[in-house]
Formats: C-alpha cells, sequence, structure tokens
C-alpha cells in the first residue's frame, strides 16, 4: 500500500497501514502504523549510527567518530554532574532515551514526516512509565524510608501533613509533566511553521508582486526552522536532565 501524506497537518495524525480484527479480542494494538513505521525508523537509524561507529574505529578518528564521542561524552557528564558517582549504571539509559528523542525530533523536520514525539500519547506514556520505574526503584533501594522523600528536611511538626501532601502531588505530577513539556513544545513548533507556511505559499501564490514580497517572510521562516532544529536537541537535553534529578531523588532521597 502506497502512503502519501498530503497535508503538512498529516504529520500528527496516525493512519493505519495493516490492521488486524477479531470477533473475539480486540487486536487493534497489534496494527502497524505510520507511528509504529517512525520508531522502527528511528531505531534503525540508532542502530547504524552505533554499528558505522563500531565498524570505523581506527588509530586516527574520523570526523564521524569525534561527533558520536562528543556526544557519548556530553552525555555522560551530565550523567556523573546530575546524579554523582552513582550515575554510571544509569547512563546507557540516559544515552539511548538521548538520542532517540533527538532522532525522533530531528527526522520530524523534514517536511511532510511525521512527528513521534508530537503525539501528546507517546510522550506522556513515556513520562509515566518512567516515574513508575524510578517509583519502584526508590522502594527497592530505600524500603519504606523512600517516604523521606516527601518530608522536606527542617520541617516543622505542624506543617509535615501539609507539606507531605504537597510534594507527593509534585512527585506524582512529575509523570505527566516530563512527556507533556516535550510533546507541548514539539507539536507547538510544528503548528507554528504549518500555519506560517501555509499563509506565506497563500501570499506568494497570489500575485507576481506579492511572490517578490513573500520572499521576505520566507527568509524568518527559514529562521524560524533553524530555531526548530536547535530546540529538537534542547527538548532532548531537557527531558534527560529532568530525568536524571529524578533518578537522583530515587537513588539520595534529596
Amino acid at each position: 500500500m502506497l502512503f502519501l501524506i498530503n497535508s503538512p497537518l498529516e504529520q500528527f495524525e496516525t493512519n493505519t497501514f495493516i490492521g488486524l480484527s477479531s470477533s473475539i479480542f480486540n487486536v487493534s494494538f497489534l496494527n502497524f502504523t505510520n507511528f509504529s513505521l517512525y520508531v522502527l525508523l528511528v531505531l534503525g537509524v540508532f542502530y547504524f549510527l552505533n554499528v558505522y561507529t563500531l565498524k570505523n574505529a581506527k588509530l586516527v578518528s574520523s570526523n564521524w567518530n569525534i561527533s558520536v564521542e562528543a556526544l557519548y561524552a556530553t552525555i555522560q557528564n551530565m550523567v556523573i554532574s546530575q546524579i554523582g558517582p552513582k550515575g554510571n549504571p544509569f547512563f546507557p539509559f540516559i544515552y539511548s532515551l538521548f538520542v532517540f528523542i533527538l532522532f525522533g525530533n530531528l527526522i520530524s523536520m523534514v517536511p511532510y514526516n511525521f512527528a513521534i514525539n508530537a503525539q501528546l500519547v507517546f510522550t506522556i506514556s513515556l513520562s509515566i512509565s518512567i516515574w513508575v520505574g524510578l517509583t519502584i526503584l526508590g522502594f527497592a533501594k530505600h524500603k519504606l524510608e523512600y517516604f523521606a522523600l516527601f518530608v522536606p528536611s527542617g520541617t516543622s511538626l505542624p506543617l509535615v501533613p501539609f507539606l507531605v501532601l504537597i510534594e507527593a502531588i509534585s512527585n506524582v505530577a512529575r509523570s505527566i509533566s516530563l512527556g507533556l513539556r516535550l510533546g507541548a513544545n514539539i507539536l507547538s513548533g510544528h503548528l507554528l511553521l504549518t500555519i506560517l507556511c501555509g499563509l506565506i505559499f497563500d501570499l506568494m501564490s497570489s500575485s507576481f508582486i506579492l511572490f517578490i514580497l513573500g520572499f521576505i517572510p520566507l527568509t524568518i521562516v527559514l529562521g524560524i526552522v533553524g530555531l526548530e532544529f536547535a530546540i529538537a536537541g534542547i527538548q532532548a537535553y531537557v527531558f534527560c536532565v529532568l530525568t536524571c534529578s529524578y533518578i537522583k531523588d530515587a537513588v539520595y532521597l534529596h
């Protein structure tokens, strides 16, 4: 089946390529959609990045190897600075998370491509999964002492119930806010570019004079596109920094 995107807004729509149905069970979760395709594409790029780098390990590194090593060192420094010496076991997870989000954002910047990180269901589900995992980690490591995370140090006894309630709500809100921040930023950026490009296209197609004048706002849009590429990397970095911060709370309880 040939799949073509006819509208820029279709980068936010989930379409089914191969659908499965059953009169007994609901097997719609096994459907192969454009979301599934782009997740596999991002994972394929991630796999190629690491395999190609390992196969080209030479005494004198190429520019590609240096770039990958710089990315590796950057994430490692972030993990150590945020979590401390106990952060090394979490480095593979944070590195994989960063690269996956980064490539997902960059691929979605190609015109008429599907934006996987603009799907709030996916980003919020990802953040909830991380939060649940870190909560389990905290209880496994500290047992009931994990509840000390909800009591700020130096709190007077009368304020403890009130502050515990606030800290508990704040902790649960992390499960949504982490993914919502990523999805909302990517979604708003893509919508902004879609609206501006549509307006400029209508302007430039109306007359020859407006076609010439349309290059002025077009240069501004190109600048916004460059900004969106920067945001693609920044949002991946912010997501991982916050994840490291939450891991630190689960490991150290502060």
